[in-house]
């Protein structure tokens, strides 16, 4: 295969890392895949040949990302594309959501994401090339109701990006900043969607609204499959998009946060200029 890649993509037993990991491995490119489980990602993934690496490792851990990436580079000699593909969605209001409960969330969808980058980037440095693709949601540009802290991990990993696409651009690095809509996956379950322990019965329609979102499994419009094949149309890409909507829901949603930023910046134009001297 002439444009065989090595690829790491980070929370790939399951969901669209999942998709991807075994798209890539089916298509002939070698693959690092990491997992908190690593029964459970060589179970899901089912591929036994020397193209793929699987790899546990806790996100939150910096010294075990950084072990991690160098026994992938060890292996296969370089990294061509880096999907920060692992998190998890938390629902819950503010009031609900225990300290613990927000700092484990941006433990993994924000500083996950930033060890694995911090360790990825000398190695991309020194090949004078990469591809870093960064899975956000379009909850991190739209958010919806109940969704406060996991809108903002998504948020973060936004703006995270869009300064990390400028900050590498002279060293032949490519970022690209990916949100999807809602896939059928596995994020409505247990393992990928946790809601806050503590409910305070003021919010119950709310958490009417949650316990709707959580039983849409299986039902989402979007289909892992294809995301997977855009991902592999983008590493091969000389100029990469660097923000890129996955899903026509997500489409939707962010179109219509744009028309509401612009009539509310235009609205408040005077007072926003009067601060000026």
């Amino acid at each position: 295969m002439e444009n065989r890649k090595v690829w790491l993509v980070t929370g790939a037993s399951n969901g669209l890392g999942l998709a991807l990991a075994t798209k890539l491995l089916a298509s002939g490119h070698r693959v690092a895949a990491t997992s908190r489980d690593i029964k459970k990602l060589r179970s899901a993934i089912g591929y036994d040949g020397t193209a793929f690496l699987p790899l546990q490792v806790p996100l939150n851990d910096d010294e075990n990302v950084g072990r991690a990436i160098r026994q992938a580079y060890e292996k296969f000699g370089r990294l061509d594309v880096v999907v920060n593909n692992a998190g998890y969605g938390i629902g819950g209001t503010m009031e609900e959501l225990t300290d613990k409960e927000v700092r484990d969330n941006f433990d993994i969808n924000v500083f996950g994401t930033i060890n694995v980058i911090r360790h990825a980037l000398p190695v991309l440095r020194k090949q004078g090339k990469g591809h870093i693709m960064n899975i956000s949601s379009i909850a991190g540009i739209a958010p919806g109701t109940g969704w406060s802290v996991y809108s903002a991990t998504k948020h973060a990993v936004i703006g995270l990006t869009e300064v990390l696409a400028e900050d590498v651009k002279a060293f032949g690095i490519k970022v690209t900043l990916i949100a999807p809509g809602a896939f059928r996956t596995n994020f409505n379950n247990p393992d990928a969607l946790v809601m806050a322990a503590k409910k305070i019965d003021a919010y119950a329609p709310l958490h009417t609204a949650l316990k709707r979102f959580s039983e849409m499994s299986g039902r989402q419009a979007g289909d892992p499959v294809k995301a997977a094949d855009v991902m592999m149309h983008l590493a091969e890409m000389p100029e990469p998009p660097v923000h890129l909507l996955l899903g026509s829901d997500a489409y939707t949603r962010a179109m219509h946060k744009m028309d509401a930023l612009t009539s509310g910046y235009v609205e408040w134009e005077n007072l926003t200029k009067s601060t000026d001297y």
